[in-house]
């Protein structure tokens, strides 16, 4: 086995929206090499006309990886995961329910009537967040209104991956990058934004104090580690949002911006203080927390999500394709027939992905796709138009000219989307590593254990570690003749 520098290797659990896994990272003569040690899958539950994440299976998955080990002895452990969603521990540190999927339809109207209350210009200056009705600030608005006395019953209020830390651990903290994902939290003061979650009448003491990625929060409980060398390994809070970590692993600054490509497309770059203004509020950026003090400017694009649910409707319909068949289809289609908003409304959770992109066609006056190829084609086309609209409304908040895009996550290995983003935007793409999320994970480990100097020295590991393929853009004056067009279906305002 490889050693790091301490000899141990890291443990890396990363949870995404469709699955999770388990990753053993080692570090020897500068080079991080890793290895997948337990997957499985993330599936919700739906009851009580509610829709939930199932954290007690996931709980149970971690402790199979754990158990999957053997004798090995870790340098440390840490979690990431999604944003938004929470978890209310109760008295005796209990869960009190499953947490809420941010797909859940509880939230439906709800963002409108909290604005009723809060205006956007003072929710988007305490908290710099963009207005999405899945973020945790509407969602507890609706939990205050549907079931007031669970909150009543609650002690804490942790995200998701801060849940899993408490359980390894028993020590209930926030992280900070993942609490930004609440629009609760005042990015300059990094703290609860307490004023705010009161004038909503929110229980602004659920929250757990926040803590920074890279902090050490305790030792695996001995219920979980037992006699075996587990015993006294250290949990450390990584970026604890997925995107937080993805980007902690790269160097995403100045001329570069990073593309988060997955379930959702997380398109922004890397800032040492958040950016407050009139023009970041009306292009709805959001300031998400990162690491070593760093902010994520950022805008969050619908993503591959709606490839999935087209998957998901012909798997439905008996026809079972794997996404590189799907990708080829599309290859071979025409460009430009169908163009669709990713960000559209009804796209967030329909019954039925394939219909919901019919009847957006249909709405805008567009013939309707007829082969598998065309929906994906007309997805990832999209995709890649919404990129270069997102791209010039980032240059235009943060007053930098990004000359290249970095793309990480899953869909890096997608190599259509990576060329069409660079088609789309004229801008060179450097596409992987697809482990980012995981990878940064153990970075920020690598440097809480003293494995590395500097923020730098360990993005320094990785981009030695993990090469990068590069795109560069061609025919990019065929998508200027599209852009005006793929505009007028988009409802959002582009600057």
């Amino acid at each position: 086995m490889l050693k790091s520098l301490h000899g141990k290797p890291y443990l890396a659990f990363d949870f995404g929206a469709e699955s999770g896994r388990a990753v053993l990272a080692h570090l020897q003569s500068g080079i991080l090499t890793t290895e997948e040690v337990h997957r499985f899958p993330n599936e919700p539950v739906e009851y009580g006309g509610a829709l939930h994440w199932d954290v007690a299976r996931l709980w149970v998955e971690v402790r199979k990886a754990l158990a999957r080990l053997g004798e090995v002895e870790l340098a440390g452990i840490g979690v990431d995961a999604w944003g938004v969603d929470y978890a209310l521990l109760g008295e005796r540190g209990e869960l009190i329910e499953n947490p809420y999927h941010y797909r859940d339809r509880r939230t439906e109207g709800i963002m409108e009537e909290v604005l009723k209350k809060v205006g956007k210009e003072e929710i988007y200056n305490a908290t710099g967040i963009q207005f999405m009705p899945i973020n945790t600030l509407y969602q507890l608005f609706a939990a205050q209104r549907h079931t007031p006395k669970l909150l009543e019953a609650a002690r804490h209020l942790l995200t998701i991956p801060d849940l899993f830390h408490y359980w390894l651990t028993g020590n209930a903290v926030c992280e900070f990058t993942n609490a930004t994902t609440t629009q609760m939290v005042d990015p300059v003061k990094r703290a609860w934004a307490v004023g705010l979650m009161q004038r909503l009448e929110l229980p602004a003491h659920l929250p757990a104090p926040i803590v920074e990625p890279g902090s050490i929060l305790g030792t695996l409980l001995p219920d979980i580690a037992g006699h075996s060398s587990l015993a006294g390994t250290s949990v450390i809070a990584p970026a604890c949002h997925d995107t937080g970590s993805a980007v902690a692993a790269i160097s995403a600054r100045d001329s570069t911006a990073f593309l988060c490509s997955g379930t959702w497309s997380l398109l922004g770059t890397e800032l040492d203080s958040p950016v407050i203004t009139p023009d970041a509020l009306r292009l709805n950026f959001t300031n998400e927390g990162g690491v070593n003090g760093t902010t994520r400017l950022l805008k969050n694009v619908m993503g591959l999500w709606m490839l999935q649910g087209c998957r998901q409707s012909w798997t439905a319909q008996g026809h079972s394709y794997d996404y590189r068949e799907l990708i080829e289809l599309a290859a071979g289609e025409t460009s430009f027939r169908h163009l669709i908003d990713p960000d559209d409304d009804s796209f967030l959770r329909p019954p039925d992905m394939l219909t919901a992109i019919d009847k957006f066609c249909t709405r805008t006056h567009q013939s309707v796709p007829q082969e598998p190829g065309a929906y994906v084609r007309a997805v990832l086309e999209s995709l890649a138009f919404k990129y270069r609209f997102v791209l010039r409304n980032l240059e235009h908040v943060c007053g930098k000219h990004i000359e290249q895009i970095r793309i990480i996550g899953g869909g890096s290995k997608n190599r259509l989307l990576n060329q069409l983003t660079a088609d789309a935007t004229g801008r060179r793409v450097l596409a992987g590593p697809a482990e980012a999320t995981a990878l940064g994970n153990v970075a920020i480990q690598i440097l809480a254990t003293g494995g590395a100097a500097s923020l730098q020295e360990v993005r320094a590991i990785v981009d030695r570690s993990f090469p990068t393929e590069v795109f560069e853009p061609l025919e990019t004056d065929k998508w200027d003749q599209h852009a005006e067009r793929f505009e007028q279906y988009c409802g959002s305002i582009y600057a």
